[in-house]
Formats: structure tokens, C-alpha cells, sequence
């Protein structure tokens, strides 16, 4: 009963957006200039933690002009979980614009980050293989690259010419990257005064996902609408009874059907480097360019100013605390990447029978019941101009503080737009809105992406299969065997599991596409 009771655990009260929690209630224009050439750097992996800042200064969320700008190409960006990472084949990925690719140096044993793109003729060296002798083969030409980048074969250059593989021309663009926090982070700047980037600034350290009293699993997936849209959304706790409603927990009042309520939200200390909010029993931060985080204990209140940055990151043995992660990536105008993780340190062993792909479900079912509605959104913004942001939007409650906050950083410190580097002349270009099939896609935008989702599809379609198979079979061969091997009630019986089996494929393949592939949210009917 007690475990059952934790299970209950009432996160919609303490955080901005509880709406992705494990817990669900039913399953069911400034100018920038691109990054300068490359230069190999090796990954470490390393554990730093960041130092709190203070919080003790209230700031309106209103910020003057500064002439603090926040340079996208100088921070830390998480590519992927590890554990949805293949040592045996390269993986791609695109931040800021910048297609990359990941793969498993086992000669060094670690992850390396590549430009993806071979210098032979371009082609992507995401689609290449590891070779036997450790190194990335491009499948094109069979060209091969070390942990470093360099060039190490060309198959058509002949053995005893000219060693043309050591040209410098022919070496691989390699980005630092860092095993941190069980994600894969990288630098997307690849000059030369970033090779020892690790020793001078590390990616934020988030405690939670490394203390071996918390559970943490992850989940990513990727979105067809833009960073800042993405971020604001994650920031708005008052969109959760509404645009999810029915997916679930929500504290219910008496102002209307779905719960929601006024909210009071604080904002402090809004900076280059982001912004603190308290709401109610739990504090949250901003801490450009994507980690959102938010952490609260079970029977936590806050007395006092000196307690504001210790309710982040301490707690006693005795708290039960349950965290909200969020990183929120940009990937090229239009197009966001969520990675998110919820620790926490009760009810850990939930997680060691459940698998990973259970929770994903109803956390991309979540995920699709507000991503057309942001979609659309993120052109109607396009066309007032996403710098009008402030005169578009009517935003009178407490409950948009972090959204006000957000947008006013963005203004503030960014000019109202992302770097995209090289794709920077055209930033606000939003690509054409595909069918809602496609839109609400969760094949390619998560279930190739993340391990335990693509072994579970496999293992139900083998089932499904199978099922058939054994209907077919059965009813095959009564339909030829002579009428006295078996009673009649032999045969009813058998026949009755060929057709419960048949039955039970139908209804796998329905579960399988809308789990895996598309699941359409009506509002209307919810």
C-alpha cells in the first residue's frame, strides 16, 4: 500500500510541466559568423559539477536593451542518451544546422563526433561502418577515418604512390565531445582555441542522473517545431489540464472541467546565463541553451530567501524527490530535439520491472496531443514576426511568468533568433507543413532513435507474426485431416484458440501502429 502511495505522488503541483511525468493517469538580426575550420580533439569523459549562482534578486521579466550577446556556438549541446547510442554502427544528428555523426571508437574506447560529410566527395559518413581495424569507413569509396579524423586509407590510391591520405585535405572535421550525465554532449566549434575546451568549461552537471539513490530513465524525441516554442511550451504549466487533458493527474477545482487554476510563479535573477522561477512547493531554471530543470520534495516548502538555490540540489534521506529534466535542442529552423529524464528517489523499483518503452508511450502520446497545436502556432508567430512576439501574445497572469522570462532572454541576449551559422541568412525560412500523419510521425522522430522502443517493435512484430502463423497452421491442417482423429470438441476447442490467436494478431498490429508509428489526439472527444 505504502509503494502505491508513492506511486500518487502529486507532481502536477510542483512543476511547470508535470504533463511528461512516468506517472501518467491512464497509458492509453545579429549578424554571426559559421564555425571556423576544424580540428580533431579527443573525448574524455568527464564529471564537473557548475556552481549554483544566487537568486536572491528579483528582476522584472521585462529586461532593458544589453549589449550582451549569447554566442549558440560557444556552450555545450546534448546529441543523445547513451543508452541509445550502437557502439557497432554511426548514428546521425543535427544541431544548430550542423549535420554530425556519433560512433564508437573502440580503438581509444570512446564516442567520437564527426562532421558528416567524407572530404572525397561529401558523402555522409553516417552511413558508413566501423571497420574491422576500428576505424569510420565511408561506404561511398571505402575511405577510412581515425578517432582523430585523419585519414588513414583510400583504397584507390595505390600503395606505393604518394602518400595522398595524409594530406590535411583529407581529413574528417572532429568536434570535442564529453561522456557526461549519461548523455552525449559536444562543442559544435571546431577551431583550434577549443581543443582543451574541457579544461575551461564543462556541460551543466545534473546531479540527480548520476546518484545511485534516484532512478532516471530517459526518452528523446524530435519535434517539427522550433526551439523557443519548444522551450516556452515546457515552461507553461498552464497548458497541462487543457492541452493534455485525460493523459493526466491534475489536481481538480472548481473554476471548469479540466482543473485549471491561477498559478503563482516568481521570477528571479534573469541573466545571460538564464533565469529561476518558484512555483507553489518546487523551484525551476533556465540555463541557456537548453537545460530546463525542476525539482521539488514531497513535503518541501520554502521559508526562506537562503533556501532558494539548496530546494535545486539537496535534500535529506528522508525527502522524496522527484526531478524534472529537459534539454530542448535546436536542430535547423522548425525542428527541435527533447531529451528529458524525470529522477527521483522513491518508488526506484518500478523501473527495474518496467521497461523503458512502457513509460514512452503515454510520454509520446503526451507529445502529440499539443505538437500540431504548436506547429501551427510557431506560422502564425512566423507571420507577425517572431520579434513581436510581446505585442502578438496577450499574457496578463502569473501563470506565463517563465514564458514572459523565456521570451524576454531571448530578446534580450539573442536578438529573438537562434544561430544558425552557415543556415543563418534565412533563420526565420520555417519548412512547409507536412500531413498530420507525418507530423505526429513517431517512427523516425523517436522509436529508431531510442533502443528500448526499436527492440520492443521488433519483439511484438516477431509476435504478431507468429500468432498468424499458428492460426493459419491450425485451421490448415484441420481443413485436410480426416474427420475421426479428434472429437468434436477437440476441434472446437482448437479451432477456438486458432481464431482467439488470429484475433490477437489483429489487435497486436492495431496496438503496434499507433504506439509506434501514429496515434492521432482529437481534443474534441477527450
Amino acid at each position: 500500500m505504502e509503494s502505491l502511495r508513492l506511486f500518487s505522488f502529486p507532481t502536477s503541483r510542483l512543476f511547470p510541466y508535470p504533463s511528461l511525468s512516468p506517472f501518467p493517469s491512464q497509458p492509453s538580426p545579429t549578424s554571426f559568423q559559421p564555425p571556423p575550420s576544424p580540428i580533431p580533439r579527443l573525448s574524455t569523459r568527464l564529471h564537473v559539477s557548475t556552481s549554483p549562482s544566487s537568486t536572491t534578486t528579483t528582476t522584472s521579466p521585462n529586461p532593458a536593451s544589453t549589449s550582451e550577446t549569447f554566442d549558440w556556438f560557444s556552450h555545450w549541446y546534448p546529441l543523445a542518451p547513451i543508452c541509445d547510442l550502437d557502439k557497432r554502427a554511426p548514428k546521425a544528428k543535427t544541431v544548430l544546422g550542423l549535420d554530425v555523426v556519433i560512433w564508437w571508437d573502440r580503438v581509444e574506447g570512446a564516442w567520437k563526433v564527426f562532421d558528416d560529410k567524407c572530404p572525397h566527395r561529401l558523402a555522409p559518413l553516417s552511413e558508413g561502418r566501423v571497420d574491422p581495424q576500428g576505424r569510420l569507413q565511408c561506404v561511398y569509396h571505402g575511405w577510412c577515418f581515425d578517432g582523430a579524423g585523419a585519414c588513414k586509407y583510400i583504397p584507390q590510391a595505390p600503395s606505393l604512390g604518394p602518400p595522398v591520405h595524409k594530406n590535411e585535405k583529407a581529413c574528417v572535421a572532429v568536434y570535442p565531445c564529453v561522456e557526461q550525465n549519461k548523455l552525449l554532449w559536444f562543442w559544435p566549434n571546431t577551431d583550434s582555441r577549443y581543443k582543451d575546451i574541457l579544461n575551461e568549461k564543462t556541460p551543466p552537471y545534473i546531479p540527480e542522473l548520476d546518484d545511485p539513490s534516484f532512478t532516471s530513465t530517459m526518452g528523446t524525441r524530435d519535434l517539427l517545431y522550433g526551439y523557443e516554442v519548444l522551450t516556452e511550451n515546457l515552461m507553461d504549466p498552464a497548458h497541462v489540464p487543457y492541452a493534455h487533458h485525460g493523459l493526466m493527474n491534475v489536481r481538480k477545482l472548481e473554476t471548469d472541467r479540466e482543473g485549471g487554476a491561477p498559478l503563482e510563479i516568481t521570477i528571479e535573477k534573469l541573466d545571460i546565463n538564464g533565469f529561476h522561477a518558484k512555483q507553489e512547493a518546487g523551484w525551476s531554471k533556465f540555463v541557456p541553451p537548453c537545460l530546463f530543470y525542476g525539482s521539488a520534495s514531497k513535503n518541501f516548502s520554502v521559508t526562506s530567501p537562503n533556501l532558494k538555490e539548496e530546494a535545486l540540489t539537496k535534500t535529506t534521506d528522508k525527502e522524496q524527490r522527484f526531478v524534472l529534466i529537459f534539454l530542448c535542442v535546436p536542430v535547423s529552423p522548425g525542428k527541435s530535439r527533447l531529451i528529458y529524464s524525470f529522477p527521483r528517489n522513491f518508488a526506484v523499483w518500478l523501473d527495474k520491472i518496467i521497461p523503458r518503452w512502457y513509460f514512452h508511450i503515454v510520454q509520446n502520446l503526451i507529445l502529440d496531443s499539443d505538437l500540431y497545436l504548436l506547429h501551427l502556432e510557431e506560422r502564425k508567430l512566423a507571420s507577425a514576426g517572431f520579434s513581436n512576439w510581446h505585442k502578438a501574445c496577450y499574457v496578463p497572469t502569473k501563470s506565463d511568468a517563465m514564458v514572459i522570462a523565456f521570451r524576454s532572454w531571448f530578446r534580450k541576449y539573442s536578438n529573438n533568433q537562434v544561430n544558425w551559422g552557415s543556415m543563418n541568412p534565412a533563420p526565420q525560412l520555417l519548412p512547409p507543413t507536412p500531413p498530420k500523419e507525418q507530423l505526429l510521425d513517431r517512427y523516425w522522430s523517436h522509436v529508431v532513435q531510442c533502443t528500448s522502443c526499436s527492440g520492443a517493435l521488433k519483439t511484438l512484430k516477431a509476435i504478431e507474426v507468429s500468432l498468424q502463423v499458428v492460426s493459419v497452421a491450425i485451421i490448415g491442417f484441420f481443413a485436410v485431416a480426416k474427420q475421426s482423429i479428434a472429437s468434436n470438441i477437440a476441434k472446437t476447442t482448437v479451432i477456438s484458440v486458432a481464431v482467439l490467436c488470429f484475433a490477437t494478431s489483429r489487435w497486436l498490429s492495431h496496438f503496434i501502429q499507433k504506439t509506434f508509428y501514429f496515434h492521432d489526439y482529437n481534443h474534441a472527444f477527450k
